[in-house]
């Protein structure tokens, strides 16, 4: 099996939710208790029981009410900090990536203490981890692991009907990703995909990304990185007795 990617155009998106509906059904996850919060976005963010989320923005520039829909979920980094992290603090089985297709997989029968889960939580580029503190445990998309594995499309992207979810081997994805941003390049100047060399969730977006959403593009994950390779050195050595800390 090829290494997977997905591919989110947002200029298809029409905030329809199907992709939101369908990975809960999935997944066999709880509705939400929501409110109206004076947004179009429902529940207003990702939690254990969420693992795809449309976010919707209102901006107002050059005169005008702006739309900026974004269909927010794991990117199942190709290099997962959160999988470093996890294991600089001793779960080596809490994450993994799966070798054929670079899915990124949180295991719930492995415990985690709230401290360590908000650690791994901030390594996350795109702060996407979710806990359950009755269940010590963390949730996020899981790239329809069973489905993939089987042949079949993860859920949100089979029920999407603009063609804004798109998946398949990271080559053709990425050609896809390159094909749409030259068509949208001459009348969207700003339009760009969002870390596509980092990530196996790309998004394609025509203006800046922080009208979408605050993560929608990473938050220097280099520097997460390193403080992450730092730890791994640092913490065999404090755990050597009569070595003081600081």
């Amino acid at each position: 099996m090829a290494d997977k990617t997905f591919f989110i155009d947002t200029t298809r998106c029409t905030a329809c939710r199907g992709c939101q509906i369908a990975c809960k059904q999935w997944n066999r996850n709880p509705a939400t208790k929501t409110k109206n919060w004076g947004s179009h976005q429902n529940p207003e963010d990702l939690s254990f029981a969420t693992y795809k989320l449309v976010r919707f923005s209102e901006v107002v520039s050059d005169g005008g009410l702006h739309w900026y829909f974004f269909a927010d979920q794991c990117r199942h980094c190709v290099e997962p900090p959160c999988k470093d992290t996890a294991e600089s603090l001793g779960y080596k089985k809490a994450i993994t990536q799966d070798a054929a297709t670079g899915a990124v997989l949180f295991h719930r029968n492995v415990k985690v203490k709230p401290k360590d889960f908000e650690e791994i939580r901030e390594s996350c580029p795109y702060n996407i981890p979710r806990y359950d503190a009755k269940q010590m445990a963390m949730a996020k998309c899981t790239m329809c692991f069973d489905r993939v594995s089987n042949g079949l499309l993860p859920a949100c992207v089979k029920v999407c009907p603009t063609g804004t979810m798109n998946f398949g081997d990271r080559s053709q994805m990425l050609a896809l990703a390159d094909k749409r941003l030259k068509e949208l390049k001459a009348e969207y100047p700003k339009a760009r995909l969002l870390n596509a060399e980092d990530v196996r969730a790309i998004f394609l977006v025509i203006d800046d990304a922080e009208k979408y959403h605050k993560f929608a593009k990473a938050r220097s994950p280099l520097g997460i990185t390193r403080l992450v390779a730092m730890k791994k050195l640092i913490r065999p050595l404090v755990s050597i007795p009569g070595l003081k800390k600081g």
